[in-house]
């Protein structure tokens, strides 16, 4: 019972957490209109929250495997709200950039020690049991816009203010039940993660395999820039192509993201199936033509049925991505979780700027057939993995 308790307070603090990175996307047609930014300014804001996540995540996850640190946990969480909430409040650019900062730490302290404690819960069905983690950040990603978007509408850019009471509900739900579990499911959490990895089926202690896991880290950077690419684009092509409000563009994010939760339980329970590696590969194939396919439609109907299968088919693999990272890695858990997550999940906030100059030099539409493109990359990089259900068992981990 205390096991299922605790893989609830990680999914729960995971929903709560990618509730603010799942809102900033829905925002930024809004503090367009406001301030008149360019698409290179409105990508620089994604840019300024997934840096600091993206670098600093695969520290947290490094002093998660040294010394327990369940504090990062409702740390992270209200650190998150905290930035975010104060998005709109803002005087000037820089200061907004600022903020954003210091929502994407928090977001880089959740995650690692958060992930770590979810695998020493998961049991023998890795996939299956982290696509539940997985599950609470896309409904944070899902109903993120939806928040967004009605507080924008109801309150203007300055309603950012009202996202800090999510973060501090669930801190505090964290923390009281931290302290009444002393020696519960978190504790034991830390104390298997801590112990080393679990012998391979021949007797022989796992070792890290840091060449298949540089590989599978490159593969999810190209993943990474398609989804925050899309993510970003997503709403100012339902406002600027197919003509329609920005309150609409919010609603089809949340439609889009919202779908993840769905694929990421689906993909999860394929990946034990069929194989983690199958599970990436198809995924990543499938998503360039329903790109080109979305982006000829060009009538709302054909592009809102084009979006439930993308978010389908983006989200599948989205549990899968961290326990074949975590399985590369059975002795660093902590760095494995903090690095899919983080480095190689956010990378795509790295290039945002990027993306958004070329959005306003080519348009929408060409930015966004160049971003279907590379989950194909993604492909070819995850054909030289090996099936890992036959050649590379996963640990065992204690069962509730």
């Amino acid at each position: 019972m205390q096991q299922r308790r605790a893989i609830a307070i990680f999914a729960a603090g995971h929903a709560f957490t990618d509730l603010n990175q799942g809102a900033l996307p829905a925002l930024l047609p809004f503090f367009v209109a406001s301030y008149h930014f360019t698409y290179a300014q409105a990508a620089g804001l994604t840019f300024a929250a997934t840096i600091a996540s993206s670098v600093v995540q695969p520290l947290f996850g490094s002093l998660a495997d040294r010394v327990p640190a369940a504090w990062l946990i409702p740390a992270g969480v209200f650190g998150a709200g905290l930035g975010m909430s104060l998005l709109g409040l803002m005087p000037s650019y820089p200061m907004m950039l600022l903020v954003l900062i210091i929502s994407g730490l928090g977001v880089a302290a959740f995650h690692p020690e958060a992930a770590r404690g979810m695998h020493a819960a998961s049991g023998r069905l890795k996939a299956t049991s982290m696509s539940v983690f997985s599950m609470g950040g896309s409904a944070g990603f899902a109903v993120g816009p939806l928040l967004a978007t009605a507080l924008m509408e109801a309150f203007g850019t300055r309603g950012t203010i009202a996202l800090l009471a999510p973060a501090l509900f669930i801190t505090l739900v964290i923390l009281t039940q931290q302290r009444r579990w002393p020696k519960g499911a978190l504790a034991q959490a830390h104390a298997h993660s801590h112990a080393p990895a679990a012998p391979a089926a021949g007797g022989e202690l796992r070792t890290d395999d840091w060449r298949r896991f540089a590989i599978l880290a490159a593969a999810l950077m190209f993943r990474s820039i398609f989804f925050f690419g899309f993510n970003i684009f997503l709403p100012l092509y339902w406002v600027n192509v197919l003509g329609r409000s920005a309150a609409e563009g919010g609603v089809a994010l949340s439609v889009y993201l919202g779908l993840g939760l769905v694929g990421v339980l689906a993909g999860g329970r394929l990946a034990d199936r069929y194989g983690m590696r199958a599970l990436m590969l198809w995924s990543n194939l499938l998503v360039c033509p329903f790109v080109l396919l979305f982006l000829a439609m060009g009538q709302l109907l054909p592009a809102v049925a084009l979006l439930v299968v993308l978010g389908l088919v983006v989200a599948a693999p989205g549990s899968t991505l961290v326990v074949m990272g975590q399985n590369y890695l059975p002795n660093h858990v902590g760095v494995a979780s903090g690095v899919t997550i983080g480095l190689s999940v956010s990378a795509g906030g790295a290039v945002a700027p990027l993306l958004g100059r070329l959005a306003d030099t080519y348009g929408l539409q060409p930015a966004l057939i160049g971003l279907g493109l590379l989950p194909i990359l993604a492909a070819a990089l995850i054909w030289r993995l090996p099936r890992e259900s036959r050649a590379a068992p996963q640990p065992a981990a204690a069962e509730a």
